[in-house]
């Protein structure tokens, strides 16, 4: 998916929400365990429920490695259904990966070409050679980490080298990259008065924006900071939608929550 394509998507359904798809089996509603293959069968649901209202789904790799193979099979049969049923939709493999430059071609290919991801999440620790493998893949998105929603984040993003913040030296380095136009940016909603700083440096890059809901980050505020002229905000939001209920209904609920968030988005707009 283009960037273009993503916009115009996000003008159509009037929402720039993506949804995180991270299936724990102790919180999924009981009665799917009996199925044979209980993480898609959830994830499935939600999407069916929700695909009209979100632009982005964001599966935390982490939450089907934990399963071993039957966990990246129900990962490579939802991203298979999406990509099938909802090719307006943009997929974010939320993996973290980087590494020395041929494993990370390796990492882009796992989740560019097997699994058909439109974009992967990259940690920038390890600098211009183990990043720029991802962005050698045509109409596929790297989302760097740049400045993050846990508490963790002011252990070294924060710190100041040479005057200046690591996180903004990461945003300022990558833009010299190969490719760079393909670079988006995580960016957590806790730490929303941030923002403006991060757009004098990367005023056109979209920005993935964990942490409104159960992380306690406020909408408003990431658009207030962080909205440029092509909206260039992907929202995330995991927990608060698809637990919203664990009863018979829980795909009923998500879609409601996920409604609430992309009403509020329209107004946004």
């Amino acid at each position: 998916m283009t960037t273009e394509q993503l916009i115009s998507e996000i003008h159509k359904k009037k929402s720039f929400l993506c949804i995180g798809l991270d299936v724990d089996l102790n919180k999924i509603p009981s009665f799917l365990l009996e199925k044979e293959d209980p993480i898609f069968e959830f994830n499935k649901a939600i999407i069916d429920a929700t695909h009209h209202l979100c632009v982005a789904y964001k599966p935390n790799t982490a939450f089907y490695e934990a399963y071993g193979i039957k966990g990246w099979k129900a990962l490579k049969r939802t991203i298979e259904y999406i990509n099938t049923n909802h090719p307006e939709i943009f997929t974010i493999a939320d993996a973290k990966r980087g590494d020395i430059g041929n494993t990370s071609t390796m990492y882009a290919k796992a989740f560019f070409k097997d699994l058909a991801f439109d974009s992967v999440t990259v940690a920038p620790y390890m600098g211009k050679d183990s990043v720029e493998p991802f962005l050698a893949f045509d109409n596929k998105h790297t989302i760097l980490l740049a400045l993050t929603s846990n508490k963790g984040a002011f252990d070294f993003q924060t710190k100041e080298v040479q005057n200046k913040e690591v996180y903004k030296q990461v945003l300022e380095t990558s833009k010299s990259w190969h490719n760079s136009e393909n670079l988006m940016y995580v960016v957590g909603a806790t730490k929303a008065e941030y923002l403006a700083d991060i757009r004098t440096i990367v005023p056109s890059s979209f920005l993935l924006v964990p942490g409104v809901g159960a992380q306690g980050g406020n909408l408003q505020d990431v658009c207030k900071y962080g909205m440029n002229d092509s909206v260039g905000l992907l929202i995330n939001s995991s927990r608060g939608i698809i637990y919203a209920s664990s009863g018979k209904d829980f795909a009923e609920a998500s879609a409601n929550k996920a409604l609430e968030l992309q009403q509020q988005m329209a107004k946004e707009l």
